[in-house]
C-alpha cells in the first residue's frame, strides 16, 4: 500500500474526529436549523464511524473517501453558519 494513501488516510481521520470535538451547534433548539445541524453532525460521525470500519478491514481507499465526506458535511456546516469553531482552528476556511 502506498505510504501517502496510509498518511493521507490517517490526517482525515484526525481531521474529522478533530473538527467533530469543536464544532458546537448555534441554531436554537426546536428549531429546523437546529435540525440541520444536528443532521449534518450525524452524517459527519455515521462517515467517521464508516471510515474506521473500512480502515479495520484494511480498505484504505474507502476509508478515506469516508472521513472526507465527513469532513465536507461538517465544512458545509459551518460555512451555512449551523457550528460554532474556535477563532484559532486550522479546521475550517471560513
Amino acid at each position: 500500500m502506498p505510504a501517502d494513501l496510509i498518511e493521507k488516510t490517517d490526517r482525515y481521520e484526525q481531521m474529522l474526529a478533530d473538527a467533530l470535538d469543536v464544532a458546537e451547534e448555534v441554531p436554537p433548539a426546536e428549531t429546523p436549523l437546529a435540525e440541520a445541524a444536528t443532521d449534518c453532525r450525524v452524517m459527519a460521525a455515521s462517515y467517521l464511524e464508516d471510515g474506521r470500519h473500512f480502515r479495520e478491514h484494511d480498505d484504505p481507499v474507502n476509508a478515506l473517501a469516508s472521513f472526507s465526506y465527513g469532513y465536507g458535511w461538517l465544512d458545509a456546516g459551518v460555512r451555512m453558519g449551523l457550528f460554532s469553531i474556535p477563532e484559532d482552528t486550522e479546521l475550517f476556511t471560513t
